[in-house]
């Protein structure tokens, strides 16, 4: 299990709806993506950081060691608004609002991440996908992605041992055998996943499927308080931008 499914299943939130963490992680996203970059994103964020380690009680290193990856790529982003292509400057040259819109940039997506993090930190996919069949989303499709959730946990599982095996057999002391280590790392992974696919299917098949993966779902209320202080916290942060952009030059 990744650590951040570990980190949903004993999330202190775990019981609540996802329908009131979604509302919160969502909203706080979205926020960050329309409101203005400044001051909107870094109240975003700085909200979004207090929730996450203080009510939904997420630890700092588990956060940063799952922000860190998000980040990478809101830097890779942002970096290209740094030049401009073409030009009287040359066929590259600096950009001469680059560092602002780069910042802008940047300041966004990283908020923005910070809220879809909230809920992936707090909810378990295995909570959300049945719900999935009440909003709509057809049966076929839900069951599908319950079943490919659970098989990539099982060849993760099984990779990790396949390396641990070539790494006794001293499979990485040279970059030749480094090489041949990932190539069989890869042909075995790949039997394997035709292996639990079929095993599952016939497995399915001995326990009388007929279509749809009945899952039981805890008991998990809607709290109405929970709503209200989400909505309260976003027109908050709503409201406190608008006159901070007012103010600020």
């Amino acid at each position: 299990m990744l650590p951040i499914d570990a980190a949903a299943h004993s999330s202190r939130w775990r019981r609540r709806h996802p329908a009131e963490k979604a509302v919160l992680g969502f909203g706080l996203t979205l926020c960050a993506v329309c409101l203005p970059p400044w001051p909107g994103a870094p109240l975003v964020a700085a909200a979004t950081l207090a929730v996450l380690l203080g009510p939904a009680g997420v630890p700092g290193r588990q956060l940063w060691r799952a922000f860190r990856i998000p980040l990478g790529f809101c830097v890779t982003g942002a970096v290209p608004l740094l030049f401009s292509v073409g030009g009287p400057g040359g066929l590259v040259a600096w950009a001469p609002d680059g560092p602002v819109h780069a910042g802008e940039l940047l300041l966004r997506t990283a908020s923005a991440s910070l809220g879809v993090l909230l809920f992936a930190f707090t909810t378990p996919v295995s909570d959300v996908l049945p719900r999935l069949v009440r909003a709509g989303v057809p049966a076929p499709v839900v069951d599908v992605a319950l079943v490919m959730y659970r098989i990539v946990f099982l060849l993760l599982d099984a990779q990790g041992k396949v390396r641990q095996a070539q790494a006794a057999r001293l499979g990485a002391t040279t970059r030749a055998a480094v090489w041949r280590s990932l190539a069989g790392l890869g042909a075995t992974s790949f039997v394997r996943a035709f292996d639990r696919a079929q095993r599952l299917q016939t497995g399915l098949a001995g326990r009388g499927y007929d279509g749809t993966l009945r899952v039981l779902l805890p008991e998990a209320p809607v709290s109405r308080p929970f709503l209200a202080a989400t909505g309260g916290l976003l027109a908050g942060l709503v409201a406190l931008v608008l006159v901070l952009e007012g103010l600020l030059p």
